[in-house]
């Protein structure tokens, strides 16, 4: 008879003492935030509309059109596809695949809804119409592309992690990093966003992040015993 499937136990606990340290700092900065947003009633600060004033003043091609594709990678179906990346990536075997793939599908979901609701609920104002370079929708904080931007650049950084050699994560962790300042920079550039509503989105993106790090060992378990080569061209860690 044929052996049965072992079943799946968690994996090694990360470090709980400097995840909860991250996410409870990030919560605050950006609870921070959001208290000065609502008190001020969405009112800009002064450096916010300096920055504004200045990314109006310095548009042009072809960094125009560099921002909006840029932009545009922060939002739609690549951050979805990003999610579903690591979570292949993340996995050994089909059924450990599936459960990484949902697992971080689910985070990116989350995240954005949660993202969505604050933004209805403290109504803050975009930038005038008329310093927009390129259509948006919606409330201003925090900036949905830099908050989807972070999740994205996270889940698939932790995917990477746990099938490749350190060296090489670190690279791709760093690279994706550099993605996601760059995206919400854009926001900033396009005079869609203020300033403190990227801040916030990056704020949030890395609570969120630092507790999904926390429940992951529990939402996708290893299986005991299984060891399932890595696909080829992926260092397994080293």
């Amino acid at each position: 008879m044929a052996e049965p499937e072992p079943r799946p136990v968690p994996g090694p606990r990360p470090r709980t003492g400097p995840l909860l340290a991250v996410a409870a700092i990030c919560a605050a900065l950006f609870a921070a935030a959001a208290v000065t947003v609502s008190v001020r009633h969405g009112a800009p600060f002064a450096p916010e509309r300096a920055a504004v004033r200045w990314s109006v003043a310095h548009h042009g091609e072809p960094a125009l059109s560099l921002a909006r594709a840029l932009t545009d990678t922060g939002g739609g179906p690549i951050p979805y596809l990003a999610a579903v990346l690591a979570g292949l990536l993340a996995g050994r075997g089909t059924l450990d695949r599936i459960r990484a793939v949902a697992y971080a599908v689910v985070v990116l979901a989350v995240g954005q809804a949660i993202r969505f609701g604050l933004m209805q609920l403290l109504t803050r104002p975009r930038p005038p119409v008329t310093d927009w370079a390129q259509a948006a929708s919606g409330y201003a904080f925090p900036s949905g592309h830099a908050t989807t931007a972070a999740l994205a650049a996270g889940i698939l950084a932790w995917g990477i992690a746990r099938r490749a050699r350190p060296a090489v994560a670190r690279t791709w962790c760093a690279v994706l990093a550099v993605w996601a300042a760059a995206v919400g920079l854009t926001r900033l550039y396009l005079g869609v966003h203020w300033p403190v509503d990227v801040l916030a989105g990056w704020f949030l993106a890395a609570a969120l992040l630092a507790l999904a790090l926390l429940l992951e060992p529990y939402a996708v378990p290893r299986p005991a015993g299984r060891g399932d080569p890595p696909p080829p061209g992926i260092p397994m860690n080293g």
